[in-house]
């Protein structure tokens, strides 16, 4: 054997054996990555098949039964004095911009009473374009903030929910517990 041929064998013995090192370390570096890529698909792909289903589940409640359309945007103050003196009936009437209200079913605010006065009892008028008109009793209207929710079917003689005019809330003389006093009115809107 000659000097080149031991150089050869001697290379190759050593070079074979650094290479089937290097490829183990390789093959252990591949695996676990490969073991990292499978877990953290596998956390994606549960997190999103997790989220669909509870999109999927609770879509019909999120977008059926909170759907509303606010007519005010704070508290509307309502002085009223019903002694003999002073008119009877007092009236405040809220103007409804053009809107189809076919898709809500209820007419829903809150109301309480303030400063000692407060009626017990207070009407609720809705009107349309056709002049079509069906009022609602409250009872116990107090001191503190109560939210009345009215389904439009007790609103009986309106016909045509397309185009609803205005809303009116209404004291009467002889139907009031205290005949001075001040309420509020908000939230007042048109709810599903």
């Amino acid at each position: 054997m000659t000097r080149d041929e031991i150089y050869d064998h001697l290379a190759q013995v050593y070079l074979g054996k650094r290479d089937d090192i290097d490829k183990i370390k390789k093959k252990k570096h591949m695996d676990s990555w490969l073991v990292i890529n499978i877990v953290i698909t596998a956390i994606i792909f549960s997190s999103a098949i997790y989220g669909l289903t509870a999109f999927l589940t609770h879509r019909g409640d999120g977008l059926q039964n909170r759907v509303i359309y606010t007519l005010n945007n704070g508290p509307v103050r309502m002085t009223y004095n019903l002694n003999t003196p002073y008119p009877s009936v007092k009236m405040f009437s809220l103007s409804v911009p053009s809107i189809n209200v076919t898709k809500y079913k209820n007419l829903q605010f809150a109301v309480r009473g303030q400063e000692g006065g407060w009626p017990g009892t207070m009407r609720i008028e809705i009107k349309n374009k056709r002049n079509e008109t069906a009022s609602v009793y409250l009872e116990d209207v107090q001191d503190k903030w109560k939210t009345f929710e009215i389904p439009f079917d007790e609103f009986g003689s309106i016909t045509d929910w397309s185009d609803i005019s205005e809303i009116g809330f209404v004291l009467e003389a002889w139907n009031a517990e205290n005949k001075e006093g001040k309420i509020l009115i908000d939230n007042i809107c048109f709810s599903s």
